[in-house]
């Protein structure tokens, strides 16, 4: 059979994954609906394997990458889950504080992908910290499939915590200059989101297609924003117009981009929903953003 190509597929294939990278279907409902798809020489288990992360193949800095120091440390989330594990990312041969960023996980954990996204964020000339929410329970366990079951037996405020804690954390760290930022991805969106309302002294925040806070909430926001929006995310983007008249009604500095043509989850190189044109200039705006904000 030949290799599977994401243009040759029913676009609604997508709309299933993402219903079920969302909890909106387990993974028996899933693979039922996608059967229906699995016609003209495509099968069920083609389809599965086109359709899962292939982290293997998508790590762009290895975690023994020579130009980090790169490992995980525990710290402490009192008001959230207790010890929490991160991924500590820091650039070799720096002799100066470095500005923090968080990177936020998506709903499943601290997967590779997000380990990795930490140590690209190091290579860019800061010291990085990955979260794992999961870690109370064990942490990320290998898969998304347990990750996000994990997941949803915590209380998303209480992973709040845990990454204000990491907020915290980083700060106080001897390499860290004191200036933050923050970077994340789906939940982690929500949770960039919601650092910028809970944290007057956060400088940054890049929320990549994250649920938004309500007025009240908005009216707190000290830090900078960079919203990151997919053009063909109905769901997350029904929340935007909202928050955009919220963000102006109270001055606070902002700036948008929707990516026309693309899905929830573009970044994500590990997935078929990767776009790498918009990937890459996300990337490199987020980038460009944490230098302005943050250095």
């Amino acid at each position: 059979m030949k290799p599977l190509k994401k243009e040759t597929l029913n676009p609604e294939i997508y709309d299933l994954y993402d219903d079920y990278a969302h909890n909106k279907l387990d993974r028996r409902q899933f693979v039922e609906k996608l059967s229906i798809y699995a016609v003209g020489g495509l099968t069920v288990p083609s389809l599965l394997s086109f359709m899962m992360p292939n982290y293997k193949d998508a790590i762009l800095v290895k975690q023994d990458d020579k130009r980090l120091e790169s490992d995980y440390v525990i710290y402490n989330s009192p008001k959230g889950g207790g010890e929490i594990r991160g991924l500590l990312s820091i650039p070799k041969g720096t002799s100066s504080k470095l500005p923090g960023i968080i990177v936020v996980h998506e709903n499943r954990g601290l997967n590779p992908y997000i380990e990795d996204v930490g140590r690209r964020a190091a290579l860019e000339g800061f010291i990085s910290i990955a979260p794992d929410a999961l870690w109370p329970l064990g942490g990320y366990p290998g898969n998304d499939d347990e990750g996000r079951t994990m997941q949803r037996k915590r209380d998303r405020n209480k992973m709040l915590e845990d990454f204000i804690a990491a907020y915290v954390y980083l700060k106080a760290h001897k390499d860290c200059n004191g200036n933050i930022g923050v970077v994340g991805f789906c939940f982690g969106g929500w949770i960039s989101n919601m650092l910028a309302v809970r944290l007057p002294d956060l400088k940054a925040a890049v929320p990549f297609y994250g649920g938004q806070p309500n007025a009240e909430d908005t009216a707190k926001i000290k830090a900078a924003l960079l919203l990151q929006y997919a053009g063909l995310d109905t769901r997350v983007n029904a929340g935007w117009p909202d928050y955009e008249k919220a963000l102006k009604a109270n001055h606070i500095e902002h700036t948008a981009h929707v990516y026309p043509d693309v899905k929830h989850g573009f970044h994500n190189n590990s997935t078929p929903r990767f776009d790498k044109p918009a990937a890459e200039l996300a990337w490199k705006r987020t980038v460009d953003f944490f230098n302005a904000q943050l250095k």
